[in-house]
């Protein structure tokens, strides 16, 4: 049996908008479920739909709780490191 994939990934609503930080076995169904607002709370409350970042771990809990005791201009380095125009990465992996 192979070892199973997790993804800590980070939404946004806009550029240096409002963050969201998430952990997730199956990362295109769960930002599909935000993006479609399927579920009520916070990312459906404040318009939280853009991935603009994403790691892949064997364990992601530990480094989801990490990332969310961040302060805030850290995560935007982060995100930024990476997507500096805090593209949308959700079409390129859903293959939209």
């Amino acid at each position: 049996m192979g070892t199973r994939s997790y993804y800590v990934y980070i939404l946004a609503s806009r550029i240096g908008g409002t963050l969201y930080i998430g952990v997730t076995n199956d990362l295109i169904r769960r930002v599909g479920e935000h993006r479609l607002e399927l579920m009520k709370g916070f990312t459906k409350k404040y318009g939280i739909r853009k991935l603009v970042y994403f790691e892949q771990f064997e364990n992601a809990i530990s480094r989801e709780k990490r990332l969310k005791k961040w302060n805030r201009a850290w995560k935007v380095r982060l995100i930024e490191e990476l997507n500096p125009n805090w593209d949308d990465l959700y079409p390129s992996i859903a293959g939209a």
